[in-house]
């Protein structure tokens, strides 16, 4: 029999494997040029990758409480402050911890707080306490502390008198936005009067059906709103306020106020912080 074809058909069986063997060399030389340029990379897996470990905060409360009684003393009541240091030395430290006391003279710590840590080894941290005391003034001082194998605080080793972290000036937030909208200035303004007064039945007309404000302690009479800003997302707006308490202090202070159009009305949905976290 003579069968007869479309010519297309005809070329298309004749070209296709070397279309084919096209192909696969483009394909190949594609998965080299990727490999080159971004190798891949193994995925780290939920057993190696790096988890952060959540503050200690028992172990920094240890360490501020050394650091007060190690900056706590009396000359003339030397035994009162080995006695004071005793629960946290050992055989690796001295019975008074290497404290020498002078022949006259004493020093108090007004208060003390952990302002920096570091992971000196795993379970082993070293943290930077800052010391206001009556007599030397703010003194900085490194304590390191570790978790025995059944999981008590120790020293980790005698303390060390540093540095302060690291600082510098106050930083502008940059060129925001100014508020046109005068009835939220006005809603704004009203809403920080009430809770700096803390009057919580005249805030509560401003808020919201879900918000959740705390009122300060500290009661304070609004003076003037200095300027209103939007915050760079658009949801809140920013107002810096002149206020003034019972006894005369002036402040000038900053407030972040989440707000919300509301049937026809802004409504203030929390203010510069949330209670509930």
């Amino acid at each position: 029999m003579i069968a007869t074809r479309p010519l297309w058909q005809i070329r298309l069986a004749r070209e296709l494997p070397r279309y084919l063997v096209s192909a696969l060399c483009i394909t190949g030389l594609a998965a080299s040029a990727r490999y080159t340029i971004a190798p891949p990379r193994p995925a780290a897996s939920a057993a190696t990758a790096r988890i952060e470990a959540p503050a200690d905060r028992a172990a920094e409360a240890y360490a501020a409480l050394f650091a007060r009684r190690y900056l706590t003393w009396d000359a003339a009541e030397p035994q009162a402050n080995q006695h004071a240091l005793e629960p946290f030395l050992g055989p690796a430290i001295e019975s008074d911890a290497g404290l020498r006391l002078p022949a006259s003279g004493e020093q108090r710590v007004e208060w003390a707080e952990v302002v920096q840590e570091r992971e000196l080894a795993p379970g082993e941290h070293v943290y930077t306490v800052a010391a206001q005391t009556d007599t030397a003034g703010m003194l900085y001082l490194t304590v390191s502390v570790t978790r025995t194998a059944d999981g008590r605080l120790a020293l980790a080793g005698y303390p060390a008198f540093v540095g302060a972290p690291a600082s510098s000036p106050a930083q502008s937030a940059g060129r925001l936005r100014e508020v046109g909208d005068s009835a939220l200035a006005t809603v704004v303004e009203r809403a920080l009067r009430n809770y700096l007064a803390a009057s919580a039945g005249e805030l509560a007309a401003d808020l919201t059906s879900a918000a959740r404000v705390s009122l300060p302690a500290l009661v304070l009479n609004l003076e003037s709103m200095q300027h209103l800003d939007w915050s760079p997302d658009g949801r809140s707006v920013v107002a810096v306020v002149q206020a003034q308490d019972g006894r005369g202090v002036q402040y000038e202070l900053e407030y972040e106020l989440d707000v919300a159009w509301v049937q026809g009305r802004w409504e203030v949905s929390a203010v510069q912080m949330d209670p509930d976290a």
